[in-house]
């Protein structure tokens, strides 16, 4: 099979026959062999109707219904373990993203031999300060955080080497730093193409000013376990140790110093009524916990049986 196309959703029921028919419409003027997989992220409305007729007339059309809202990623992470696609494209299902872009996507991998492709929305229809100013600011954050050199990291339309999804785990809300995670499984080709945004034709959008800040934190969080998720004791360990001998050096020069003035016969205040010695005593037993928490990591080593367990109501075609 050529493609798969994974598209998550919630609550887009208006959008979803022209999307299906457009993306067809694309697949068959290429001769492209596909499947389409829906996730349905929990939707309220009938968006699950709607892809059950789809399905009807298109085989070709697969589909997963979480049974409540968990989140983009996770409905990210049960459709790549259905794709089945020699290259992988992902898409939002809000019409915002072309699928006439399918075509030369699909090309940049197997022609060009890239891992991944992400979209570039150079020229955006979203509202400039609530969007696109704070976009901005987000991803050139993320480049420098992360050094991978793309414009629009969180963009929805994307395509993948098969290998890619099926080597990376995505969970939490870690769908925005895909191009990270397949920097840390190995996958060093990623580059971007500029596409065509545009326009929400139906519904609002489901994403509000928080998804910054979570995605500053997440950010922080998948730079720390690509670095130290294997190896916690190199990160806590080593602050721990540094700051235990901090404290024990001052400690340790207190004591000393108090009995210098002791055997000299010389006027000294006691060591407990010395701000100095409560700072380097906290700092030990600090230094002491970050060395434990180390210790505890490499234990755990952050390996989780649930972390990507999800309610199934319903499958079509898989």
């Amino acid at each position: 099979m050529n493609i798969s196309v994974v598209i998550p959703l919630f609550n887009e029921e208006e959008s979803l026959p022209e999307l299906h028919a457009w993306i067809k419409r694309v697949m068959d003027q290429n001769g492209y062999t596909y499947e389409i997989i829906f996730v349905d992220d929990g939707s309220k409305d009938k968006s699950w109707q709607v892809i059950e007729t789809l399905s009807k007339e298109n085989p070709c059309v697969k589909a997963i219904k979480f049974r409540r809202n968990y989140g983009k990623s996770p409905a990210l992470h049960v459709g790549f373990e259905e794709a089945q696609g020699d290259v992988v494209i992902t898409m939002d299902a809000d019409l915002q993203d072309s699928p006439d872009e399918i075509p030369e996507l699909y090309q940049m991998i197997i022609r060009d031999g890239n891992d991944l492709v992400s979209g570039w929305k150079q020229k955006r229809f979203d509202n400039a300060i609530t969007k696109n100013l704070p976009s901005k600011l987000y991803n050139w954050t993320n480049r420098k955080i992360s050094g991978i050199q793309l414009h629009d990291m969180n963009c929805g339309l994307k395509s993948y080497r098969r290998e890619v999804i099926k080597s990376i785990e995505v969970y939490g809300e870690m769908h925005r730093f895909i191009p990270v995670l397949a920097k840390n499984a190995g996958f060093s080709k990623i580059t971007e193409k500029p596409v065509q945004h545009q326009a929400r034709k139906y519904g609002v959008s489901k994403f509000g000013w928080n998804r910054f800040i979570n995605g500053f934190l997440d950010l922080m969080t998948i730079t720390f376990l690509s670095k130290f998720g294997k190896r916690p004791m190199h990160f806590f360990g080593l602050i721990g140790t540094i700051m235990f001998f901090v404290g024990f050096g001052v400690a340790f020069y207190l004591g000393c110093s108090k009995l210098y003035h002791v055997f000299n016969h010389l006027p000294a205040r006691l060591i407990t009524q010395r701000p100095s010695f409560y700072i380097s005593l906290t700092t030990m037993i600090l230094g002491s916990m970050m060395f434990l928490a180390g210790f505890l990591g490499e234990l755990i080593l952050r390996n989780s049986p649930v972390r990507n367990h999800y309610l199934l109501e319903k499958k079509i075609n898989l």
